[in-house]
């Protein structure tokens, strides 16, 4: 393991680009994974990993540790302290990071299963916990529009804790046409008069969610692509959800569903 103490080295700068700005992630094609439970389950999912970066108090973590231990022919460097909180994507380093290729685009196919569509989700914690939640109800697909979030940036994977291993992410989607034909209902949340209960709705069949920005909901042209509106039923004194918590409880009472 080869330790590297100055800023100016080139390994150094090249990790907190890729920590920082979403274009060097483009451009270099790699992202960065924070924290050994996301490496561990990148590599309990058989995703390769490139590179590992530890710092001073994380070499002394037996679970980083046992870690570098399993990823014998990785290269690996070693970062003092200081340097590891500069390059780390987070405000509090957890000690290990590593990076991962991006992966190439999905194929381009027909929907016919429940999935996911996401537009204009742009808060990295709230799209993070969505594709774990996702993953957590057994989703395959996830569209997301070109407003989102960049879905594998370190912080999106930090808050997805290995989500993003079990699902098909579709960035940049065209969701018009990716639900054309679409064969199952097509369901928007949001209030109004024509708006029907999330719990008087069957949800056994395919389901194409949609979620929208955390300020503006929906879009008018995915709005439009709707077959139908529901309502989470809200009896406290509030007047919506954080769309994370929304697509949580719609998601598992459609898991609910299928399991009776």
């Amino acid at each position: 393991m080869k330790t590297i103490t100055s800023r100016d080295n080139p390994a150094v700068k090249r990790l907190h680009a890729l920590a920082h700005s979403a274009r060097d992630r483009r451009s270099e094609g790699r992202t960065l994974l924070d924290g050994a439970h996301l490496v561990r389950a990148a590599l309990d999912a058989g995703w390769p990993l490139r590179e590992l970066v530890a710092s001073d108090q994380g070499l002394g973590r037996a679970e980083i540790a046992d870690l570098l231990e399993r990823c014998t022919g990785v290269p690996a460097i070693h970062l003092t302290d200081a340097l590891f909180a500069h390059v780390s994507p987070v405000d509090t380093p957890s000690g290990l990071l590593a990076v991962i290729d991006l992966p190439a685009p999905p194929p381009t196919r027909a929907f016919t299963e429940s999935l996911l569509v996401l537009d204009g989700v742009q808060d990295a914690g709230n799209l993070g916990t969505i594709l774990r939640t996702a993953a957590a109800a057994g989703v395959g697909d996830v569209l997301l529009t070109p407003g989102c979030a960049q879905a594998w940036s370190p912080r999106v994977l930090r808050a997805g804790m290995g989500g993003h291993f079990c699902l098909r992410l579709h960035e940049h989607a065209d969701v018009a046409a990716a639900l054309q034909g679409y064969p199952g209902q097509i369901l928007a949340t949001g209030l109004g008069a024509e708006a029907r209960g999330l719990y008087e709705m069957d949800l056994r069949g395919a389901v194409a969610w949609l979620f929208g920005a955390e300020g503006g909901g929906l879009s008018a042209a995915v709005a439009a692509l709707a077959t139908d509106t529901v309502v989470i039923p809200m009896p406290g004194a509030v007047e919506s959800l954080n769309v994370a918590a929304a697509a949580a409880v719609c998601l598992f009472e459609q898991v609910r569903q299928r399991l009776m």
